[in-house]
């Protein structure tokens, strides 16, 4: 008691409490996460590989070579992904509001992939109407043996167009997962410890 009142009447106080303490906060630099994911090159990719279905599409609607019913939804689909593929852009401020719509986008883009994967595998399966004539009709073997590369050709450009709604799908999921983590929407938010070092100099 004596050394403790000596203490006091030199200006000095106890220690009080542990010398290390270690509590839990949120992660700030969670938002971080997102960029790991390369946001920038996968919303390009996204964005190239949906103009390019775009472009397709209306070049075959242009030429009379396709059927507006059964492209439209296409058209309609490929321009959500483009839209998601901005959003990946967008979201690279990792200002949450952004984050949580383009983890939106890309489920939504998630969707649109995969019923753009199966129009396409639709239109595979479709004979082209040039060559309906061949079928119903009695016409040469040089005929036939045009449309029958023309089926092939057209074969090949929907199967290229099924690996790129696979890929689509691919790049949507992953920008999703990095989303979510940054978001939390599927888990609470991870905290970290942080400690605490309480230094006290006493004078003997």
């Amino acid at each position: 008691m004596a050394d403790e009142a000596a203490l006091v009447e030199e200006g000095m106080s106890t220690p009080q409490g542990p010398l290390v303490a270690v509590t839990f906060q949120r992660n700030v630099h969670r938002k971080l996460k997102y960029l790991e994911g390369e946001p920038k090159a996968l919303g390009i990719t996204q964005i190239g590989l949906s103009v390019y279905q775009i472009t397709s599409v209306s070049v075959f609607l242009a030429k009379d070579l396709s059927r507006l019913p059964t492209d439209l939804p296409l058209l309609i689909s490929s321009l959500l992904v483009v839209i998601a593929g901005s959003m990946a852009l967008a979201a690279q401020n990792l200002h949450l509001p952004t984050l949580r719509a383009c983890l939106g986008m890309q489920i939504v883009a998630c969707g649109a992939s995969i019923f753009n994967m199966i129009c396409t595998l639709v239109k595979m399966e479709e004979v082209p109407s040039y060559c309906w004539h061949y079928y119903y009709d009695n016409f040469t073997l040089h005929y036939g043996e045009t449309c029958h590369k023309i089926e092939s050709a057209h074969n090949h450009f929907h199967a290229e167009g099924v690996v790129i709604q696979v890929a689509l799908l691919a790049i949507s999921a992953t920008l999703a997962a990095y989303c979510c983590k940054v978001v939390n929407c599927c888990a609470p938010a991870p905290k970290m410890p942080v400690i605490t070092v309480q230094a006290s100099s006493v004078q003997q």
